[in-house]
């Protein structure tokens, strides 16, 4: 009997689908970034589920704000996934 979906060689669009416990190879979710201030251009690292107020340590402007999962970043300042 042949199955229509191969179990242990998963599609990159169903890894990246399926809940973060139920893939092959468990990972989370989560991720840092790095987040550029539209002030004075400064780059902070920043945890992607961060769960207190991130400032700009040059200019002392926010940068992201913690919701219940994911902190929203502000307006006008642009990020970048870490890759290790």
């Amino acid at each position: 009997m042949v199955l229509a979906v191969d179990l242990l060689n998963p599609s990159a669009e169903a890894d990246k689908r399926s809940h973060k416990l139920k893939r092959l190879v468990p990972r989370p979710n989560s991720y840092f970034m790095d987040v550029k201030c539209s002030g004075c251009f400064n780059i902070t690292v920043v945890f992607s589920n961060s769960q207190s107020v991130v400032t700009c340590p040059g200019c002392s402007t926010v940068l992201c704000q913690p919701t219940g999962g994911r902190a929203r970043l502000t307006e006008g300042c642009s990020f970048r996934k870490k890759i290790n």
